[in-house]
């Protein structure tokens, strides 16, 4: 069986990254965007993950610039930029595409365990996946759904 340990990404300085490097963490997994009209998220992502990192809670961004090109900047002025306008602090990867022939292995398996408007789409930035220490998929929620608005159910998983 799959889990979100099986997958490996390139971390935002270049560098490759396993995820089994956060087994045991709950996961919260996040495409961003540094030019959206939900780019605030980035604030409350972070207030999150600093409330319950050592719970175990883990925030993973991935970068995306397939919606509206909304994420212009390479990956060190994406870094930047989180870190000046938001302090982030928690991992963030290099660009990826979620949806198309593209799509990083991660967003297929995601995107396969809770499809939303169905496996093959991602219906825009700051989607994000809840991920249990298991490293399955728990819940998927929408851009429009904020870091605060799923709090409970981050504590809920992390016990």
């Amino acid at each position: 069986m799959t889990s979100a340990y099986d997958f490996s990404a390139t971390a935002i300085d270049g560098t490759d990254r396993l995820l089994a490097d956060y087994r045991g963490k709950v996961l919260l997994v996040v495409n961003t965007a540094t030019e959206c009209g939900f780019t605030p998220q980035f604030k409350g992502l972070e207030a999150v993950y600093q409330e319950y990192v050592d719970r175990g809670l883990v925030v993973l961004g991935f970068p995306c610039d397939q919606f509206g090109g909304q994420n212009p900047g390479d990956d060190v002025e994406t870094g930047a930029f989180c870190e000046k306008n938001f302090g982030v602090t928690f991992p963030l990867f290099s660009e990826i595409e979620v949806n198309g022939d593209g799509a990083h292995p991660l967003y297929k398996w995601l995107k396969e365990e809770k499809g939303g408007l169905g496996p093959s789409k991602i219906k825009w930035n700051f989607t994000k996946f809840l991920v249990d220490r298991e490293g399955n998929v728990v819940e998927r929620f929408a851009p429009t759904d904020t870091p605060e608005s799923i709090e409970k159910k981050i504590v809920a998983l992390l016990g």
